[in-house]
C-alpha cells in the first residue's frame, strides 16, 4: 500500500462505531457515527454503509481499531480467519470493547472484499520498559496467563504526542510529553522521543484514572473483601466496576464533567466530590507520568473531554502549577482546533489536540497491508 491508498477506518468503541474513509492525503471523504454494536439499528446502519462503500469501489483497505491485543498481538496485523478467531478469544480482557470490535470486523470482512488490518491500542505501549509493564504478582500469573500492564488508547496517544511536538515546534525525538486522553475512558501516557515509556491503564482498560462509569484503580483487597462479605460474583463485580462506578458512581447524577460542573455550581455536593476526586487522580497521575519520562516538556489534552472542556483543563492544570504548568484563559477558552493554550514562554507547554485515531489507523493499515 502507498500513501495514496484509500482506507476505510472502522473505529469501534464501547458506545459507538465511527466510520471514516480517508483518502491519500488523509482528508475525510466519508464519515458516519453510529451507536453501540448492541443496538440493532446501529448494526443495520453499519451494514448499509459497508455495502454502499463496497459497491462504490472507493476502499482499498479497511483498518479496524481493536482495544486489546493481549500478549499475542504487539503490532498491527492483516486479519484472516485464524486471526479473527484469536481476537474473539481475547474478548474477556476488554469486555466493553473487544467483542463489539470483533463483531464489526466480522461484518466488514463479509461485506468489503479488500484486506482488513487490526490495529491495537495496546501496541503503542509495547515499548514500555519492564519496570513499567511488570506487575508484582506470582511468576505463574505472569508467565502462564500473561498478567502484566498493557496500556490502552495507544492509537490516540501516538497521534497526540506527534501533534504536540509539531505545536511546540520541536522534533518528537527531543520531546518528553504527557498525553492525556480524556473521554468516557481516560488514560495518560508518558511519551519520550515518540515512544511510550509508561501509562496509567494496566492489564485491562479498568485501571488508572477515574472515568465516566469505570472505577479506575481500586485496592484489590477491597474487591476481595466485597466478594467475601457481599457475595459479589465476577459478573456482578464487572458490571459495577465497568458501568456503575467512576463519575457516575461518585455523583449519582452524571458521568461527564460537562454535566457535573453545573450541578456542583448549584450546590450538589456529590457532583462536587466527583469532580474533585477526578481532578485529584488526574493531577497526581500527570506528575507520576512526568517522573517516568524524566521531565516534562509538554502536556497534551485530547479525547472528547480533553478537547472540549476548557474548565476541566483549567482546573486540572491549576493543580499542576507547582510544575510550572499554566493556561492562558483566552487561548484555553477558544473553541476547537489544535493549539497551544499555555502562556507564551511557559514550561511545560500545554496544548490541545483533536483526537485523530483514524489517521493513526490509516497509516498502520497502509503499512501493514503491504504492496
Amino acid at each position: 500500500m502507498t500513501a495514496g491508498t484509500r482506507v476505510l477506518v472502522v473505529n469501534t468503541g464501547s458506545s459507538s462505531v465511527k466510520l471514516r474513509l480517508l483518502g491519500g492525503d488523509d482528508a475525510v471523504a466519508f464519515r458516519a457515527d453510529l451507536g453501540p454494536m448492541a443496538d440493532p439499528s446501529s448494526v443495520a446502519g453499519l451494514v448499509r454503509h459497508l455495502r454502499a462503500l463496497a459497491s462504490s469501489g472507493d476502499v482499498d483497505v479497511v483498518g479496524h481499531r481493536v482495544v486489546h491485543g493481549g500478549d499475542r498481538f504487539r503490532a498491527s496485523v492483516v486479519v484472516g480467519d485464524a486471526v479473527e478467531q484469536e481476537l474473539d478469544d481475547l474478548g474477556d480482557l476488554a469486555p466493553l470493547h473487544n467483542p463489539p470490535a470483533v463483531a464489526a470486523l466480522r461484518a466488514a470482512r463479509r461485506l468489503v472484499a479488500v484486506p482488513h488490518v487490526a490495529c491495537f491500542d495496546t501496541a503503542f505501549h509495547a515499548t514500555m520498559p519492564a519496570e513499567a509493564s511488570t506487575l508484582a504478582v506470582p511468576a505463574v500469573w505472569r508467565e502462564r496467563w500473561g498478567v502484566r500492564r498493557y496500556g490502552f488508547h495507544g492509537l490516540s496517544h501516538a497521534y497526540a504526542a506527534r501533534r504536540a511536538a509539531a505545536l511546540v515546534g520541536r522534533p518528537p525525538e527531543s520531546l518528553r510529553v504527557v498525553t492525556c486522553h480524556l473521554g468516557a475512558g481516560a488514560s495518560l501516557c508518558a511519551v519520550v522521543a515518540g515512544r511510550s515509556v509508561d501509562t496509567t491503564m494496566g492489564f485491562t482498560p479498568l485501571d488508572g484514572l477515574v472515568m465516566a462509569t469505570r472505577s479506575g484503580a481500586v485496592d484489590p483487597g477491597a474487591l476481595l473483601w466485597l466478594q467475601r462479605r457481599a457475595g459479589l460474583d465476577p459478573d456482578d463485580m464487572e458490571t459495577a466496576l465497568d458501568r456503575e462506578s467512576g463519575l457516575l458512581g461518585l455523583s449519582g447524577t452524571g458521568s461527564s464533567p460537562r454535566e457535573l460542573y453545573p450541578a456542583a455550581d448549584a450546590g450538589h455536593r456529590a457532583a462536587r466530590l466527583a469532580l474533585d476526586v477526578y481532578l485529584h487522580r488526574l493531577a497526581a497521575a500527570v506528575a507520576a507520568m512526568a517522573t517516568s519520562a524524566g521531565g516534562l516538556d509538554a502536556i497534551a489534552f485530547t479525547g472528547g473531554v480533553g478537547e472540549n472542556d476548557a474548565r476541566l483543563r483549567s482546573d486540572a492544570v491549576a493543580r499542576l502549577a507547582w510544575l510550572g504548568a499554566a493556561v492562558d484563559p483566552g487561548a484555553n477558552g477558544e473553541a476547537g482546533g489544535d493549539r497551544v493554550v499555555s502562556p507564551r514562554g511557559a514550561q511545560p507547554v500545554v496544548c490541545v489536540v483533536a483526537a485523530r485515531e483514524d489517521v493513526e489507523i490509516a497509516a498502520e493499515a497502509r503499512r501493514t497491508a503491504g504492496p
